[in-house]
C-alpha cells in the first residue's frame, strides 16, 4: 500500500514560481513511476508531467520549458517546480504513483491558484 501526501500549492501572481512536493510512504518508491496531473474546475484531469524508476521525463507541452519533474528516491519524494506561471496553469495539482505492475495510487491534490 502506497500513501501519497502533495504539499506546496497556493496562490501565486502570475510570472510566480511554486515547487510541489509528494511524499510517498509504503515500500518500492524507486521502482515506481510517479507523476503530477491538475484538473481545473469544470475540465478533466490532464497530465502535467512524469518521471520514471530510471528518470526518463516526460512533459505536457503546455509545460515544457517551465515546469520540471524530479524525484529523490532516498526521501520517498517528488517534486514539480513550476517556473513562469500562467492563470491557465491553475488548478487543483495530483500526485500519481505507477507500481512496475501498472498499478496506481492517487494523492489528495493541492490547490495551485494562478492569479493577480
Amino acid at each position: 500500500q502506497v500513501q501519497l501526501v502533495e504539499s506546496g500549492g497556493g496562490l501565486v501572481q502570475p510570472g510566480g514560481s511554486l515547487r510541489l512536493s509528494c511524499a510517498a510512504s509504503g515500500s518500492g518508491f524507486r521502482f515506481n513511476a510517479m507523476g503530477w496531473y491538475r484538473q481545473a474546475p469544470g475540465k478533466q484531469r490532464e497530465l502535467v508531467a512524469t518521471i520514471s524508476s530510471g528518470r526518463s521525463t516526460n512533459y505536457a507541452d503546455s509545460v515544457k520549458g517551465r515546469f520540471t519533474i524530479s524525484r529523490d528516491n532516498a526521501k520517498n519524494t517528488v517534486y514539480l517546480q513550476m517556473n513562469s506561471l500562467k492563470p491557465e496553469d491553475t488548478g487543483v495539482y495530483y500526485c500519481n504513483s505507477r507500481t512496475p505492475w501498472d498499478y496506481e495510487y492517487w494523492g489528495q491534490g493541492t490547490q495551485v491558484t494562478v492569479s493577480s
